[in-house]
């Protein structure tokens, strides 16, 4: 009876989350500021369609839901991540995590962007404007754009089946400068920022759910404008499906299937659907793909688990289709001892 009470659940998770999507009357678009904070950067997790909110443990989870950080196979848990981007923009992450045992783990992770070469324009007087007939002038390369994060986090299993965590980061942007008569204003903004999630996994076919919020905070003043943060709340589900469809399976062969539903306050509601194949607990094939979004839609990749000596090492690819810009290409590397 409870095994079918909790089909019932799962099934109704997805129905609610479609029905959700439909609901289009609202538009929210541009109702944020620091958007790189919402750009996936774990291989894995892209190549599932960012549907990680219970599938990510480990130190890789930190970006997607901390109460994966509790799940750490080893004392130390790294993830190094590598995002090519779209308009030679890139992203470099990491993350570690430490298991303390009894008192939890432990983590720290950093984030930067890297948004290439970027030439700054000024606005001409009218006595310029033979000298620069587009309406303004090329004052070179900017040199301080950039973004980043830092972060701590903390994550612990109250039971073997429910845990919780919470990250505490600091954000910043930078985005050049203008300069107005004899002043010049740098356009830098930083702030802390919050996360929260919770995990819990019942024993009927590896069912797992979880909800993580992401980004809290106050606002930010730039100038005269307030701005928020794009915050993000995220309810996933998953299921082993070559656990529910066998009796009798290989526990070195999983096909996971996960469904996250995200409410945000810069967009509408969106579905991420993500399929992992894992064959001898060593190769893994790896699909998403990502309702009501503007650009992104599908996605695909592969990974490879070894151990080497009392190291567990991981390596992920991922490849997710954009429209208009080039594809989206990422690299990860995992390892634990």
């Amino acid at each position: 009876m409870i095994g079918k009470i909790k089909i019932i659940i799962f099934v109704f998770t997805l129905l609610s989350s479609q029905l959700i999507v439909s609901q289009t009357d609202l538009n929210k678009t541009a109702q944020s500021t620091m958007n790189f904070l919402l750009v996936g950067t774990s291989s894995k997790a892209c190549a599932m369609g960012e549907a990680f909110v219970t599938t990510g443990t480990g130190s890789q989870s930190i970006f997607y839901n901390p109460a994966g950080l509790a799940l750490v196979s080893n004392t130390f848990d790294i993830n190094l991540n590598y995002t090519q981007w779209i308009a030679d923009i890139n992203y470099i992450s990491a993350a570690v995590g430490w298991d303390l045992s009894e008192y939890g783990v432990v983590g720290v992770h950093l984030l930067t962007v890297d948004y290439g070469d970027i030439n700054g324009t000024s606005l001409i007087s009218p006595a310029e404007q033979n000298l620069y007939p587009l309406g303004y002038k090329d004052n070179g390369l900017v040199s301080n754009v950039a973004a980043y994060v830092v972060g701590l986090t903390y994550s612990k299993l109250i039971t073997q089946e429910f845990s919780l965590g919470f990250t505490l980061k600091y954000a910043g942007q930078n985005l050049g400068r203008n300069t107005f008569g004899t002043s010049t204003v740098e356009n830098d903004a930083s702030i802390f920022a919050f996360d929260a999630g919770v995990r819990y996994q019942t024993d009927f076919n590896g069912f797992t759910f979880g909800m993580f919020l992401r980004n809290f905070s106050t606002n930010i003043q730039r100038e005269e404008i307030e701005e928020q943060l794009p915050l993000l709340f995220s309810f996933g589900a998953s299921i082993n499906l070559l656990e529910l469809i066998q009796e009798k399976y290989s526990e070195d062969n999983s096909i996971i299937f996960e469904a996250d539903f995200l409410h945000q306050n810069n967009y509408t509601e969106r579905v991420n659907l993500g399929l992992e194949y894992k064959f001898l607990k060593m190769f893994s094939l790896l699909a998403g793909y990502q309702t009501n979004r503007d650009l992104a839609s599908w996605s695909a990749g592969a990974g490879f688990n070894s151990s080497v000596s009392d190291y567990d090492i991981a390596v992920n690819y991922s490849y997710s289709s954009f429209d208009i810009f080039n594809s989206v290409n990422r690299i990860s590397l995992n390892f634990s001892f």
